[in-house]
């Protein structure tokens, strides 16, 4: 079981460094840079029902990372927060699969190379003249660095986006974990009845290989991946996924958690009913 307490992960941090950016144009801004890494905002125009497609482009610096949306032992989750009173919303963010990363005894779940996470943005009533947003993640190396950029986009219903920015969405969305599938799926689940372990049953795409790395995502700030009793069989695979301490009081009925299985260059992303 890993818990992780926002407070406490931001109270150990010496200092929280602080950007702007302004629009270049219509839909992407410029580059907001950190001793660690830097971060874009790409945004198109609201579509007719008041969609925005945006993306925040972060590019870490050699030798550091930045982390998932569970980010384990140690991380930072990346937060995207439309501007308070503006009318729009973060309906959801996306985030390609990540990997697990051991810093000495500490491990956590993130990227080590450029990674890109697809947002979805809802206005409610008349599109205000610009998108803004605060994007906060977390950059480390030998110490962890609190980034937050505020971005200011202009949205003009009008513009259009470049072949670029196209590009640059259809390519994140291209890399996210794929719905399950005939031949990548969860078959059967059972949390046990003292709630320490989850006994997997799972079909997975190749007939051979090395376990598949599984995240479960229980309560918010709670990532299980610690596996016992893994056999691949096939393209049969069962694990029990250790889970260890809850939240106190925390009821499982009727709650639903997240699952990723990456399973050599694929990944599938789904949740799981609990009864």
């Amino acid at each position: 079981m890993i818990e992780f307490s926002t407070v406490g992960r931001l109270s150990a941090l010496l200092a929280t460094l602080f950007f702007s950016a302004s629009a270049v144009h219509a839909a992407t801004s410029d580059w907001v840079n950190n001793e660690g890494g830097r971060m874009r905002l790409i945004a198109l125009a609201p579509d007719a029902e008041g969609h925005i497609r945006a993306a925040l482009q972060i590019e870490p610096e050699p030798g550091w990372i930045t982390y998932w949306r569970e980010p384990g032992q140690g991380g930072i989750p990346p937060q995207i927060t439309p501007a308070p009173g503006s009318g729009v919303t973060l309906e959801r963010a996306a985030y390609p699969a990540p990997k697990p990363i051991s810093v000495g005894p500490i491990q956590e779940i993130g990227y080590d190379a450029p990674v890109t996470f697809p947002l979805d943005l809802r206005v409610a009533g008349k599109a205000p003249e610009k998108l803004e947003l605060t994007a906060f993640i977390g950059l480390c190396k030998d110490i962890c660095i609190p980034f937050q950029a505020e971005y200011s986009l202009p949205l003009q219903i009008n513009a259009q986006p470049t072949s670029r920015e196209l590009a640059l969405l259809d390519a994140a969305k291209a890399v996210l974990p794929q719905a399950p599938s005939a031949d990548f799926a969860i078959q059967s689940h059972q949390i046990s009845a003292d709630a320490k372990s989850l006994s997997l049953q799972l079909t997975l795409p190749e007939a051979s290989g090395k376990a598949p790395e599984i995240y479960v995502t229980g309560p918010s700030g709670y990532v299980f991946f610690q596996q016992a009793n893994a056999k691949r069989e096939g393209t049969a695979f069962s694990a029990d996924i250790e889970i260890g301490k809850l939240p106190k009081d925390y009821d499982l009925k009727g709650k639903s958690w997240g699952i990723l299985v990456i399973d050599g260059d694929r990944a599938m992303e789904t949740t799981l009913a609990l009864e």
